[in-house]
């Protein structure tokens, strides 16, 4: 699933190609992706777009917003004139429409903006922006690591700092792996980078995550600030359907630590190699050497 480095990666192609256009027409076949009454957003303009963890939020100009998960295998992406001839990912996204487009957006100028879901967990949700706060989803988001992003915090309350960090996790008695991915602990880390940071940090994924020391909660920290922003400057990764808002794929893939390289020799050189296991129902790579 798109984690932090891969949702930022889309709001920033948002912000470039799609802030500013009219939406003049709808187009959809699968209402539970689309909700809400799309007669709402037809004529307005797209004025801004913000990401909450993982989801962004596209805003309107007649007080109306577009809530997005991508969820697994969500893509957004974005065709007028001048980006026709750009290079598409064939293995990810192949022809535009396809199989998989379920939503697509007509703007002014001759523009498209496409809604691709393969397994169609994603949602589009059309609600009045005072009331974006207010879904679940958001809701209950915990504090972001902005640092990883270069950024700082439009709200310091949002802010995970290590202090936060190391507040959040210090009494959780689950496991260390599924309690960094736990979205109302801290926002935006998945099982990429949190499999990565551990390993980074060298501990071991089935960890209680209250028996971290205070150097290793700051290690933990620095680790996953450390692979979140290697993601972001990869533009995020494409191992299973991500791709940027013209359909390109990230490269962070080709430079995981330990995710999705089972089997192969520990990256430290240890002698090891990389194991893997289940985690909380997640698939979980690590080093029995390295993490303790």
């Amino acid at each position: 699933m798109p984690e932090l480095p891969e949702i930022e990666t889309l709001k920033l192609g948002i912000q470039k190609y799609v802030v500013g256009h009219k939406i003049v027409n709808v187009e959809k076949s699968h209402p539970k992706i689309l909700q809400g009454d799309s007669e709402r957003i037809i004529g307005s303009q797209i004025t801004g777009v913000r990401r909450v963890g993982k989801g962004l939020i596209l805003d309107l100009d007649n007080g109306y917003s577009m809530a997005i998960h991508v969820k697994l295998t969500g893509q957004i992406i974005y065709r007028d004139a001048q980006t026709s001839d750009i290079h598409v990912s064939k293995g990810k996204v192949g022809t535009l429409p396809n199989l998989f487009t379920h939503v697509i957006l007509e703007l002014d100028r001759g523009a498209k903006l496409y809604y691709n879901d393969q397994r169609r967990f994603g949602w589009i949700k059309i609600v009045p922006t005072e009331e974006v706060g207010k879904l679940s989803f958001f809701k209950e988001m915990g504090p972001e690591p902005f640092v990883a992003l270069g950024q700082k915090a439009p709200d310091p309350m949002r802010d995970l700092t290590l202090a936060r960090f190391k507040f959040i996790l210090s009494k959780k008695v689950t496991k260390i792996k599924p309690a960094l991915m736990d979205q109302t602990n801290m926002g935006g880390i998945g099982n990429i980078y949190a499999n990565d940071a551990l390993f980074l940090a060298g501990i071991s994924p089935a960890r209680s995550a209250k028996t971290l020391s205070d150097e290793e909660f700051k290690k933990l920290y620095d680790s996953l600030i450390s692979v979140l922003k290697k993601g972001f400057e990869s533009h995020g990764a494409s191992e299973l359907s991500f791709v940027n808002i013209l359909g390109q794929e990230g490269e962070y893939q080709n430079h995981t630590l330990v995710y999705g390289r089972r089997g192969e020799a520990c990256p430290n050189k240890c002698g090891g190699k990389i194991l893997f296991t289940r985690i909380g129902g997640r698939g979980t790579y690590y080093c029995p050497n390295c993490q303790k």
